[in-house]
């Protein structure tokens, strides 16, 4: 019944820089102003930007700039109904300018509307690998910089770790991929659909807030043109490009002046009913199978720190 995330809200205390921040992530302009700020992905997903004083946002969960506000698609007025039907039999909820909605045990206010997400239209390269070649008579492309096609997970930090996946999955039918025992919890928001729409991770400080916003670009080779292209930009990468075994994405992640940080990523796993859950140990090595620190220089195209000359 949930389609995935059509919409986040940060509230951020420099709407200058971190509008242009997502102009340079590859976002599609929609509205702009002091007050306001709007982005979208191909499908039509929403970024949008509010000072962080603003009176029309939700409580904060953590200080600074950060996420605000998440809202989900659902496909149906009936799909709709049954969620707030859902919402209501077991916590508060109430309306605000992007639909009913409620906050969860972490503190961060989800709302629910039906979807004005839209097929984006968008093909990514075929592969060609051992026993089965999709590319004949064509390159694979390169990239000068990133369209993302949509909004595909979020990632919190959570102190109440059982209490939140449980509203998760009890409360609104999410459905857990993979885990990190009593650590963290990956979760898709059907049975079927890619890898994560969240994940829920417990710090040994017991943070909360933001860890990333990630972005679904079409394929690795745009995770690397996205890369290059932010990198050119001037905003720093924290960790990428590289690859997640427990979902099998590649992934490339920046620092976000409007709170944690943003994500490119591409090829991760399609689950269904048949997916086996499983158990992982929290390891730098389950994180990442490799992964290149600080990234890409954008001109020389070598690793930008770190590198041996």
């Amino acid at each position: 019944m949930i389609t995935g995330i059509d919409k986040v809200v940060y509230g951020v205390e420099d709407m200058k820089t971190c509008g242009r921040f997502f102009h340079d992530w590859g976002l599609v302009p929609a509205e702009e102003n002091e007050q306001r700020m709007r982005f979208e992905t191909l499908d039509g997903g929403e970024v949008e930007l509010r000072p962080v004083d603003d009176a029309a946002l939700p409580a904060a969960f953590e200080s600074g700039s950060t996420l605000r506000r998440v809202i989900w698609g659902v496909e149906s007025e009936q799909a709709l109904a049954w969620i707030v039907g859902r919402l209501a039999a077991r916590v508060t909820i109430d309306s605000d300018e992007d639909g009913p909605g409620c906050t969860d045990p972490n503190g961060l206010r989800q709302c629910f509307r039906i979807t004005q997400r839209r097929d984006a239209g968008v093909v990514g390269s075929p592969a060609n690998t051992a026993g089965r070649i999709a590319r004949i008579d064509r390159r694979a492309q390169v990239y000068k910089r990133a369209e993302p096609v949509e909004i595909g997970h979020v990632v919190l930090f959570t102190p109440a770790l059982a209490e939140t996946v449980k509203f998760y999955e009890d409360t609104l039918g999410f459905v857990v991929s993979d885990y990190y025992p009593d650590s963290g919890y990956f979760l898709r928001c059907a049975p079927e659909g890619g890898h994560h729409d969240l994940f829920l991770l417990r710090t040994p400080d017991g943070r909360r807030g933001l860890n990333h916003v990630a972005f679904t670009v079409r394929d690795i080779h745009e995770v690397f043109g996205g890369g290059l292209h932010i990198a050119r930009r001037g905003w720093r990468t924290e960790i990428g490009p590289g690859r997640h075994p427990v979902s099998s994405a590649y992934f490339w992640y920046v620092h976000n002046p409007a709170g944690g940080l943003a994500e490119y990523y591409a090829d991760e796993d399609y689950c269904t009913a048949g997916w086996k859950a499983e158990a992982w140990e929290r390891t730098p090595e389950h994180f990442a199978e490799w992964a290149v620190a600080g990234g890409i220089d954008g001109a020389t195209r070598r690793q930008a720190r770190g590198r041996v000359e």
